[in-house]
């Protein structure tokens, strides 16, 4: 029955994008076909090959009925990725990194630099790179954010808490800095100007840029994902999860601190490199304000909103995240300012009068300290939280009433 009706929400769905390619609704529904398949009690290769045929298929096809679909979808998988690679610092290993955004910069600047004629400037000569070097630039840029995730894992070792936090959040900033400043004795990262033009990859079976962009974004995702899985279920992710729950208890058990700690920060600092390469290739030009702190404060929020500790709960906290900022927020105030426009009338008030100051996407980040305080209070394990979180906040929220029936006398 749940798998009827799952494929039934998803083909009617893709019909009404199909239809109705400009109607935001009718893609958020199809979106929310994929988190039915998913939940629905079905074996698992009848779910992986529908989410595999809605992935591959309908949505590539969504994209040729409206094209911002397909670039919503692209973000989407930059975004899960770099929630994944957080959710192993802050889910697993219970280190609080506010300065992610730092790795995915070194990525970005990494292919930026090389792949576009700001090299130049530095080396004298024979650049940007051929469009092949892309692929070999995606190791390049992993191994350069595993790199600067150990360098700030040593100094940050004894730390832990709020101290970890605002030391990662210096970090975050020390790269942006550097990134704005860079451009003089020498001029590296072109200062607040930014690089472009930065070239792409060729695109094979001669596929469109988004296409490809979207079908590159989707095989790293599966990989990253892939990853996780294995290391979550590995003696590593055993080791990060002891530290996260009891770091003494956990040094005594004979859990390698340094060691683990290191490889936290490098794994999930890995994956923010790689997709820093894709993401300056789509975008072809980067500045430093495509890596601030705010950034950084989105990816803790993905995380945080699906569940820490959980690869689920990210994909789904990193899809509603940007859903709610690419589209939600944005359709809203178009729609809105259509109203205004229009002298619409509600309840005797013209919407003609209300402020020019009222776009809701412009108050995102309210909007999402709103979400975060709502959950914390209503489901503070997050929208789809590992098995063993949710169990202990069960307990835990049980404890105080268990308590106090014991103490009232009979």
């Amino acid at each position: 029955m749940q798998l009827a009706g799952a494929v039934a929400l998803l083909v009617v769905s893709g019909l009404a994008v199909a239809a109705f390619p400009r109607s935001v609704l009718a893609f958020l529904t199809f979106q929310s076909a994929l988190l039915a398949i998913y939940l629905a009690r079905m074996p698992t290769w009848v779910r992986a090959g529908l989410l595999g045929a809605a992935l591959l298929v309908m949505m590539p096809l969504i994209g040729l009925y409206n094209g911002y679909y397909l670039e919503v979808a692209t973000q989407v998988g930059i975004f899960v990725a770099l929630a994944l690679g957080l959710n192993i610092v802050v889910g697993l290993a219970g280190l609080l990194d506010l300065g992610y955004v730092a790795f995915f910069a070194v990525g970005a600047y990494s292919w930026a630099i090389f792949g576009s004629p700001q090299a130049n400037a530095v080396f004298g000569g024979g650049f940007p790179l051929a469009s092949p070097w892309f692929y070999v630039f995606l190791l390049v840029g992993l191994g350069a954010a595993a790199t600067t995730g150990v360098v700030l894992g040593l100094p940050v070792l004894r730390l832990r808490g709020d101290y970890l936090a605002i030391v990662t959040l210096g970090f975050g900033e020390v790269i942006r800095v550097l990134a704005n400043n860079l451009d003089k004795p020498i001029n590296l990262t072109n200062g607040p100007r930014g690089i472009t033009p930065i070239s792409r990859p060729p695109a094979p079976f001669g596929l469109p840029y988004p296409e490809y962009f979207y079908f590159l974004v989707l095989a790293i995702v599966v990989v990253v994902v892939l990853v996780n899985r294995r290391l979550e279920d590995s003696h590593i992710g055993r080791a990060w999860e002891a530290i996260r729950e009891d770091e003494l208890a956990a040094q005594a058990m004979g859990v390698p601190l340094v060691r683990s700690k290191l490889l936290a920060f490098a794994c999930g600092a890995s994956f923010a490199g790689v997709m820093g390469v894709v993401f300056s290739a789509k975008q072809v030009f980067i500045n430093p304000e495509s890596f601030t702190f705010l950034e950084s404060i989105g990816v803790l929020a993905m995380v945080i909103l699906g569940g820490m500790g959980s690869i689920p709960g990210a994909i789904l906290g990193a899809t509603v995240v940007t859903v709610l900022n690419l589209q939600v927020l944005k359709g809203f105030s178009l729609w809105l300012n259509e109203l205004k426009n229009a002298g619409v009338t509600v309840l005797g008030f013209s919407l003609a009068d209300l402020p020019t100051q009222l776009e809701p996407a412009k108050y995102e980040r309210m909007i999402f300290g709103i979400i975060l305080v709502l959950m914390m209070i209503f489901r503070p394990q997050g929208i789809l939280p590992v098995h063993r979180r949710r169990r202990r906040l069960a307990a835990r929220s049980a404890a105080p009433g268990t308590a106090e029936t014991m103490a009232t006398p009979p």
